[in-house]
């Protein structure tokens, strides 16, 4: 007799397939859409975790009002004066303006005698103090520049000794000559170097009074170029020491060169101490003599001292800038097709 195996049971079969009985289909409302948007606390969540960059913070500009104002105090402070006694020299009371202070300066006793003399002195003086110290200090440079020390103490001396301490051994000096060395050759040169028509003593006080400017110009320039290869580089090619001074170093301290002039000539023109004591009449030694007489000339010879300064300054500077020279681009080599 056959055995009778009852059927399985069938399986209920949900008609809603989001029924909570399905553990792998997820709910309509847990899954959201795909074009919904993130949500805040998503995005304060992302923040949290990766930072964004700061913003570059803006560089602050500085005001360009206290550039102005420092150049307009600054202009201030040297043409009010100027323009106080220019005013002065072309105003007179009761009369209005007159330029008879100016018409009369040509005419003035002394005048162009003194002015030529100040320029003399001044070129001089440059010529002089510059042929004592560019071969002296390129000669420190190369040689033994141990001596730099003592060469630098040297020349800052002047600017130790007060100048009426120099006219007092120049005087000194010039009374001694004469009484001792009276029976000798030597008396006639003390005669020479006080010549009033070009007095050789004011010269040589005057380059003991400039070697400190001339030395810094002259030192600074020195340190900026390589001497010793410059020197080395002409040697090889068989120049001479006068032609590497002249044709090599010289150009390359033309800044320098046109600075220890600028300052010399300052100084010159502008000295009246040393030439007053020793009893010479140069320009500014002839401004104070008239300036009791003719006061309203001697304010117009200083204002044309001044623009005669400036103006003979302006040309040494431009001398010591080289000329503008356009930068040619190289040319390549060309090669020979074989």
């Amino acid at each position: 007799m056959a055995a009778m195996i009852p059927p399985a049971p069938a399986r209920a079969v949900p008609s809603d397939p989001a029924t909570p009985s399905d553990p792998a289909t997820p709910s309509d409302a847990a899954t959201p859409p795909a074009h919904a948007p993130a949500t805040p606390a998503g995005d304060e969540a992302g923040s949290a975790k990766a930072p964004r960059p700061a913003a570059p913070r803006r560089a602050r500009r500085r005001p360009r009002v206290w550039r102005g104002a420092v150049l307009l105090l600054a202009g201030a402070y040297f043409l009010v004066p100027l323009l106080a006694s220019f005013v002065f020299t072309v105003h007179v009371p009761g009369q209005g303006v007159s330029f008879e202070a100016y018409t009369q300066l040509l005419s003035a006793d002394g005048f162009t005698e003194s002015l030529l003399l100040s320029l003399g002195l001044a070129a001089a003086t440059i010529a002089l103090s510059l042929l004592l110290a560019v071969p002296a200090l390129i000669a420190v440079r190369l040689g033994s520049p141990r001596l730099r020390p003592v060469v630098e103490v040297m020349c800052m001396l002047p600017l130790v000794v007060p100048p009426i301490a120099l006219v007092t051994g120049i005087t000194t000096v010039l009374r001694w000559g004469p009484e001792h060395l009276s029976r000798t050759p030597l008396y006639q040169t003390f005669l020479a170097v006080q010549n009033e028509d070009f007095p050789v003593v004011l010269v040589l006080a005057y380059t003991v009074l400039a070697l400190p400017f001339v030395h810094r110009s002259l030192d600074a320039g020195l340190r900026a170029v390589d001497v010793p290869t410059l020197v080395e580089a002409a040697r090889s090619c068989g120049a001479g020491w006068f032609h590497v001074v002249v044709r090599v170093l010289l150009p390359n301290l033309r800044s320098s060169l046109a600075g220890a002039a600028f300052l010399t000539l300052a100084l010159v023109l502008g000295e009246f101490t040393i030439s007053s004591l020793l009893g010479f009449r140069p320009f500014a030694v002839w401004i104070v003599s008239i300036s009791g007489a003719h006061a309203r000339m001697s304010v117009a010879v200083s204002i044309l001292s001044l623009l005669i300064t400036w103006l003979l300054l302006l040309a040494l500077s431009r001398a010591g800038t080289s000329p503008s020279t356009a930068a040619a681009a190289p040319a390549t080599p060309s090669r020979k097709e074989s």
